[in-house]
């Protein structure tokens, strides 16, 4: 019998996850898993019968939506990291409106001297920190669709915008990569030290989640964040690259437009970035796909022998195992961008601080609903405010990380070090 459920709109979700999850304590003394605790917040997934695929869904994100007006006010940081210096900009919600700048997006201008110097702050307000897409931004609506909600009950919120996106000016030959985490870790700390007493939240898109995973696993127990929340993340780059240059839509559509949105920001910064004497302007000008794009501009810029090299580089997977906090991913298997192929399943069920939701169809960042609103945003916003609202965390993290304290082993060989993906052993 043919399954009809998508007339209805139903799509399937199904979860994977550690035998034995984290246990948390929730602030009547009782105790859920962190799987429990997601199924219970994540609500059916219930799409627009219209769009009933993933290439639909992926397409629809290019109808042009309004979206929930989030007004920021936004302060550029010069970077700390040792090697890539420059700068980076950060929007943070704003409580009141504020007439635009016409050099930045819509509803952004910066904040004033005096208004930044006193923003430090005692409150125990949460705080969502939101890392976009590939050449995205503050602006975009799948980001707003779930800031949007959070800010309405009261938390606080703000978006590290890749170098260069969103109308940032860039000060270095860098733009950004797939595993750029010093800028969200240089922020991260900022916060906790201006806002000591607010629990710290993580969601990151696309990129951005491919981004936040690997930053999340490189801070392991001492990561500063309470959760994250990482939906249509690519995970494995390669297996993606591969799996979108299969098929005419992956290349001719999507990989060409991610192309054409680069090399834009490349034409908008090109005085700085072609600084780096590695990078040529007519290879770059003449690329017509992503993977060029990696060939002639990131590849040169950080260093890496070829595009390939750069995306096993990249590649969040591995840095799964590494996780010490309650993470989620959120992944659709029609998704024709982060491909099916790559969501690491078997990782998810060796850590027992994370746990994906997968649905059978969905797109990328898509998840479209009846009216325009996505699926997916409810999920990340109702997984946060149960998290919130019904757990306490300082004791959660505690209890799982005595109970899941790292025994030490019989041999000190042979020792995985997930975030740099080797084996490691005697020389």
């Amino acid at each position: 019998m043919f399954d009809l459920s998508w007339i209805a709109g139903h799509a399937k979700t199904s979860y994977t996850h550690h035998p034995s999850p984290i246990k948390l304590t929730t602030k009547s003394g009782s105790q859920i898993s962190l799987s429990d605790l997601a199924q219970e917040a994540i609500p059916p997934c219930r799409l627009n019968p219209l769009l009933f695929n993933g290439h639909l869904q992926t397409m629809w994100t290019a109808v042009k939506d309004a979206g929930p007006p989030i007004h920021y006010k936004r302060r550029v940081f010069q970077s700390d990291h040792e090697v890539y210096k420059g700068q980076f900009a950060v929007d943070f919600v704003a409580h009141e409106e504020s007439p635009d700048d016409s050099n930045l997006p819509e509803r952004t201008t910066y904040y004033s001297e005096e208004r930044f110097s006193s923003i430090a702050s005692e409150d125990s307000k949460p705080m969502l920190v939101c890392l976009h897409g590939l050449t995205g931004g503050s602006h975009e609506v799948y980001l707003r669709q779930v800031v949007a909600p959070l800010t309405a009950v009261g938390w606080e919120s703000c978006v590290v915008n890749a170098r260069g996106c969103a109308m940032s000016d860039i000060t270095s030959s860098e733009m950004f990569n797939a595993r750029a985490t010093w800028d969200v870790r240089q922020i991260v700390k900022w916060l906790r030290k201006t806002f000591p007493n607010r629990p710290l939240y993580g969601v990151g898109f696309s990129l951005g989640a491919n981004i936040l995973t690997t930053y999340v696993a490189e801070e392991g127990p001492a990561c500063q964040l309470k959760a994250a929340v990482v939906c249509s993340n690519p995970w494995n780059l390669e297996l993606s690259h591969h799996a979108l240059m299969r098929s005419y839509l992956g290349a001719e559509v999507y990989s060409r437009t991610m192309c054409n949105n680069i090399q834009r920001l490349f034409a908008r910064h090109k005085e700085q970035i072609l600084k780096n004497p590695n990078i040529d302007e007519q290879k770059v000008k003449s690329a017509k796909y992503l993977w060029e794009i990696d060939r002639y501009i990131q590849a040169p810029t950080w260093g890496y022998p070829s595009e390939g090299a750069y995306y096993r580089d990249a590649t969040s997977t591995d840095a799964l195992v590494a996780i010490k906090i309650p993470f989620l991913g959120i992944n659709a298997e029609d998704d024709p961008i982060s491909s099916v192929e790559a969501i690491p399943y078997e990782e998810f069920k060796q850590n027992p601080y994370t746990v994906l939701c997968c649905t059978n169809w969905g797109g990328h960042l898509s998840w479209f609903q009846g009216g325009g609103k996505r699926w997916f945003a409810t999920a990340v916003t109702k997984f946060f405010m149960k998290l919130q609202d019904d757990i306490d965390m300082d004791v959660s993290a505690k209890q799982a990380a005595k109970e899941n304290s790292d025994v030490a082993p019989s041999q000190k060989y042979p020792i995985f070090d997930p975030t740099n993906r080797r084996l490691v052993l005697p020389q």
